[in-house]
């Protein structure tokens, strides 16, 4: 018990002597308009240098409309390069090249016909991040994408489908996030 409440005061301690520290080079975000769409999307935001830094972003998807189960996960790595404004990593504005990877699976409830689609991609997009002394941190980005999709299905006699909306071909990703640097 004492070695646990020693942990818990020294992770305590550094996260206090972080907090008042003026030079933040990590951020947590999350993406609120993606609740909308009931899919839960998270980045992580480390500066690798003065005017850089990397980002990764996950995300987790579930869905039932009426006789259809939709489930997905995805991966989003980025580099950013810090252009204007502040010029300072994690602030200011940014260009960033991605790439990710998606994974979807969608159920017929009635029929349980199932059909899976991995998706590769990338692209690049221009964004702009603000992070406030506090550590609140607001990042707004947009650019378009290429993605190149496979489709499984469980059964040989379903028929192919097109598939839609940037998850196989041209599309155009963008977002809003908000977060805390520290």
């Amino acid at each position: 018990m004492r070695k646990i409440t020693l942990v818990l005061a020294l992770v305590a301690a550094t996260v206090a002597v972080n907090a008042q520290s003026s030079v933040r080079n990590n951020a947590i975000k999350l993406n609120p308009l993606s609740l909308a769409l009931l899919t839960g999307n998270v980045s992580y935001e480390r500066a690798v240098g003065a005017t850089q830094s990397v980002q990764v972003g996950v995300f987790y998807s579930g869905l039932s409309i009426s006789d259809l189960k939709y489930t997905g996960i995805g991966i989003t790595p980025e580099y950013r390069f810090y252009i204007a404004g502040k010029k300072e990593a994690l602030n200011g504005v940014y260009v960033a090249p991605y790439a990710r990877y998606q994974s979807f699976t969608f159920k017929d409830k009635v029929s349980q016909d199932q059909a899976s689609l991995s998706s590769v991609g990338g692209g690049a997009i221009i964004g702009w991040q603000k992070m406030w002394p506090s550590g609140f941190t607001l990042d707004l980005f947009a650019g378009p994408g290429y993605n190149a999709g496979n489709v499984k299905y469980d059964n040989e006699t379903q028929n192919e489908f097109d598939i839609k909306g940037g998850i196989d071909g041209f599309g155009f990703r963008t977002g809003l996030t908000i977060g805390f640097g520290f």
